[in-house]
């Protein structure tokens, strides 16, 4: 686990130059990167989520696209098209920007739900079919899609299938007074991130994710994650609890999160870590419930203090 945690800090560091007091989310983003999962960055504009995005790829030497959705994209434009060769007389695929290692899908909520789709495949199954062929995307392959929360007009809410295949969402929020000032410090002249350079190989994560595997996760701490999931399906204000897919998502990025601390076993620490990244976006909330003022995260966050944890012979 300690080349796990060095690979971490590294890139940690790197960004930090750029990021300026959000090691929150990017130690969110380095998790997600190491179980090979999808992230949903959700806030209102300025905040950073594309530098974010861009600061990532550069730090990792990754190929790095990026989609302005609009209500014009096609799906095509995400995977790529068939052109027809007048000279050969045959069909030539040219690729879409989605085959790439860090894919950012900005402002995906103003796509329409045709071009949404086309990144269900690919998210799902790291693999794109256009006429009948399926070609396989590289590795790594990390879609990053933002979403402004307040403006709606002229946008397509994602689906329940589109949240679910999410690892994260994520929330970056504004700064604190006094990072906001090292900010505009460290803006004051040149962009930090003309001068960033690449710490780590992105060739490495595949290796990476599989030793993720080997991290120890004791019978009461899978008990515990099972219990926080069935919690989510038998409220009564949620219609929809979270999927077979988020107990997946909380057991593996719950073993990453130990990984990147250099431990060989997982904490129920690194359970309720991670547990309002992977949950919240997978539950629906009952319309009458919402109009009380119920939210998943509240009610994710009120779940997480009434679940009873049996440590049992968890390792500490």
């Amino acid at each position: 686990m300690e080349q796990i945690k060095r690979f971490a800090d590294r890139l940690r560091a790197n960004i930090r130059t750029v990021i300026v007091g959000k090691d929150q989310t990017v130690d969110a983003l380095l998790i997600a990167l190491l179980c090979e999962g999808h992230v949903l960055l959700e806030d209102v504009p300025g905040v950073g989520k594309t530098m974010l995005a861009r600061a990532l790829a550069i730090s990792l030497h990754a190929d790095f696209r990026r989609i302005q959705c609009t209500p014009d994209l096609l799906p095509s434009d995400i995977t790529g098209v068939s052109i027809f060769n007048q000279e050969t007389h045959t069909f030539q695929f040219v690729p879409g920007p989605a085959f790439t290692n860090i894919l950012l899908a900005d402002e995906i909520n103003r796509a329409t739900p045709r071009a949404q789709s086309a990144l269900l495949e690919c998210m799902g199954e790291r693999q794109i079919t256009v006429d009948g062929a399926t070609r396989p995307l590289p590795r790594p392959f990390l879609v990053l899609a933002t979403q402004n929360p307040i403006e709606f007009e002229g946008t397509f809410p994602l689906p329940e299938a589109q949240l679910d295949r999410f690892l994260f969402k994520v929330n970056i929020g504004y700064l604190a007074p006094a990072e906001e000032e090292a900010m505009l410090l460290a803006l004051g002249g040149r962009h930090p991130i003309e001068g960033l350079a690449a710490v780590a190989d992105g060739v490495e994560i595949p290796r990476l994710a599989e030793s993720i595997w080997n991290v120890r996760v004791d019978e009461s701490v899978r008990k515990y994650i099972v219990a926080l999931i069935q919690a989510t399906r038998t409220h009564p204000d949620l219609v929809l609890g979270a999927s077979p897919r988020g107990s997946l998502a909380l057991y593996r990025a719950a073993q990453a999160r130990a990984a990147v601390a250099g431990r060989p076993f997982v904490l129920p620490d690194d359970v309720q870590a991670i547990v309002p990244l992977a949950l919240p976006h997978r539950c629906i909330v009952k319309p009458e419930s919402a109009l009380r003022g119920r939210t998943a995260q509240a009610i994710v966050a009120s779940l997480l203090e009434k679940t009873p944890l049996d440590l049992g012979t968890v390792e500490r």
